[in-house]
Order: C-alpha cells, then sequence, then structure tokens
C-alpha cells in the first residue's frame, strides 16, 4: 500500500523493526552482555549482529533510488553531498559516546551511492561482487586487527588521519569496503516493482534462498577447509564482513522488506503493525535517541556492567515502547522528526 505521497509504508514499518533490531545489538554492546539468561536467547540476539544494520542501509540504498529518481543527476549528487555532510557531521558526534556509530560511515554510502545512481543495474549488481572481493584481497593485504582493542572494543587510532580511514574503508564497524554493497543492493531494488506481489514473492523466496545458502556453504566450507585461519573468510558474522555475510545480509535484508511490504498490501488498514510507521519515518532522530537517552539511562541506573541478556531486552523494550509512543505522538502535529526536519531545512 502506498499513502497519497506515494510512499511505500511497508518500507516505513521495515525501517523500524530494523532499528529495533540495533537497539538490541547496541544495548547489548554497551552494557558489554555476551551471555547469560535462557539458552536459546543468545542465539536469537546472535542472529540480529550485523542483519539489522544491513537491512538499515538497504533500505537506504531503496530510499535513496527513489527520492533521486526523478532528479538529474547534478541535482541529485548536490542533494546528497548535503546530506551525507549533515550525516558525517552528526555521526562524528555520536561517535564521542558511541564508538560503533554507523551515521558517519551511512554519509560517505550515500556520497558513493549518488555516484552510482546513473549506473545501469547490471553494474549496480556487478559491483556489489566486486567489494566482497576486494575486501578479501584487503585481509590479505592488511591487518584486520591493526588499530584495535577488542578487549575494550575501542579504537585509539580512530581520530588520526591514516587511522581514521583505515576504520572507514577496511575495518570499522560498517566499513565502505564491502558495506556499500548493502546500499548498492538498496538503489538496484528502488527500480524493481516493489508494490507488484509478484515482486515481493520472489524477493521473499530469494532473500530465504540467500540466507539458506551462505549459511550452508559457511558449515560446508569450513568442514572442507577446516584451517582456523580461514574460519573469518567462510563465516557469515559481521566482523570481519566476508563474502557469504555480504550474502547472509542481503538476504536478510530481502526478507523482512518482502515481508513489510506484503503485510502492508494484505492488511493496510490493521491498526497493530501501522502503528509503527511513525517510528520508521524517525529513524535518524530514534537511532541517536537511543544512544544519548537510551544509553545514557542505562549509565545512569548502573546497567552498563553486570546484566545478563534478559536485562539487555528488557531494556531495548523500554526503548521502543517510548520510541513508540514519541513518535506516534509527535507525528500527530508534524510530519517529519525532529532531527529529520533540521537535515531537511538545512539540506533540502
Amino acid at each position: 500500500m502506498t499513502t497519497p505521497h506515494n510512499r511505500l509504508e511497508g518500507l516505513d514499518l521495515a525501517r523500524a523493526m530494523a532499528l529495533l533490531g540495533m537497539v538490541l545489538v547496541n544495548f547489548r554492546i554497551a552494557m558489554g552482555v555476551l551471555a547469560g539468561g535462557p539458552g536459546w536467547l543468545k542465539p536469537l540476539l546472535d542472529a540480529l549482529e550485523g542483519r539489522s544494520a544491513a537491512s538499515f542501509v538497504v533500505l537506504a540504498g531503496i530510499g535513496l533510488g527513489l527520492s533521486t529518481r526523478k532528479l538529474a543527476w547534478s541535482a541529485a549528487m548536490t542533494h546528497t553531498a548535503r546530506r551525507a555532510l549533515f550525516l558525517l557531521i552528526a555521526g562524528l558526534l555520536n561517535y564521542l559516546v558511541f564508538p560503533a556509530d554507523i551515521i558517519h560511515y551511512y554519509a560517505v554510502y550515500f556520497l558513493l551511492g549518488a555516484c552510482c545512481l546513473r549506473l545501469p543495474s547490471p553494474w549496480l549488481l556487478a559491483l556489489i561482487p566486486l567489494l566482497a572481493a576486494s575486501f578479501v584481497g584487503l585481509l590479505f593485504l592488511l591487518d584486520y586487527d591493526r588499530g584495535w582493542q577488542w578487549h575494550s572494543f575501542s579504537y585509539p587510532e580512530f581520530w588520526t588521519l591514516v587511522g581514521f580511514v583505515r576504520n572507514l574503508l577496511f575495518n570499522g564497524w560498517h566499513p565502505v569496503v564491502p558495506w556499500l554493497g548493502f546500499l548498492l543492493y538498496g538503489l538496484w531494488l528502488s527500480r524493481q516493482s516493489l508494490t507488484n506481489p509478484l515482486t515481493q514473492r520472489w524477493l521473499l523466496a530469494g532473500g530465504v534462498s540467500a540466507m539458506v545458502l551462505a549459511k550452508g556453504l559457511s558449515l560446508w566450507l569450513q568442514t572442507l577447509l577446516p584451517n582456523p585461519e580461514l574460519a573469518p573468510l567462510l563465516a557469515t558474522q559481521p566482523i570481519p564482513p566476508a563474502p557469504l555475510y555480504l550474502l547472509f545480509g542481503m538476504g536478510a535484508a530481502s526478507t523482512l522488506i518482502a515481508l513489510c511490504l506484503w503485510l502492508s498490501r494484505t492488511l493496510p488498514e490493521a491498526r497493530w503493525w501501522r502503528m509503527w510507521l511513525p517510528v520508521g519515518r524517525q529513524t535518524l532522530t530514534l537511532y541517536l535517541a537511543h544512544i544519548m537517552l537510551g544509553m545514557g539511562m542505562l549509565e545512569a541506573i548502573g546497567w552498563l556492567q553486570g546484566q545478563d541478556l534478559p536485562e539487555v531486552v528488557l531494556a531495548a523494550g523500554l526503548f521502543a515502547l517510548a520510541a513508540l509512543l514519541f513518535a506516534n505522538l509527535w507525528s500527530l502535529r508534524f510530519e517529519r522528526g525532529p532531527l529529520e526536519w533540521l537535515m531537511r531545512r538545512l539540506c533540502g
């Protein structure tokens, strides 16, 4: 279903769900929780790591493609560059509080994505395996651990020129190589007929198949090549983001998007999912809020250490309810969230 402004509401729902997944993952990182609690909970939260953020970047690519499709390339570049600068500044300020920030990476994704707006669709898809292969090549040429203090998840060299570039392009939380591939996939999706039920079914089938294929290949190749040094290259986990992770992440994003588009088409008036739409339209505001306010509250009550996974879920659930309430109340009077409004006001 689309709104009177021709907005795909299923995409807003998918953004909201991806944001909630990122809140769970980030609260777990901030609280320093690896395990503890019911045995089924850890695999569930592990499954969200890297997948929610990947879905968010794919959705950003769709948004970039849809928002610029009627603009001349020069106008699209100017429009995107201004927003990229805004996101870069916001992200670097956020990094001071939460080093796993993704917003400053977004700025570069958008800028490079805008350069690809007029590329033919097959070229967009061809760049994705090229990025994956480039990352593997860099793994053999460079030290992936360089700059990291893994025991504290800190990157002391981030504010140096060499360290910043290395973190941004190669070994940060969401490095441009290969994470730009998620945005390019989103750009490709923006050119498909996402309102078409057949497209949605193919997207769902393709997404599930990609996840099964990636996981199956990972398990098979690790059995075939039981070399501990090769294990990171054959895994589907986000660190390091090897090719099978990229495939799994695109499959997860495709599945989420297909299900949300299907839901918006088959139950267009159902209140139980429509109440999440304002959350999906204010994701920049709420992403920064879950760090500045959510993690600030966790620190104030002493929950940034010594907790278990159930406390992570409880904290994320309480934030989700607060975000739901705020977003719906805000949307009664304003079309955009506070930071979305500010970005539009400053950047057009």
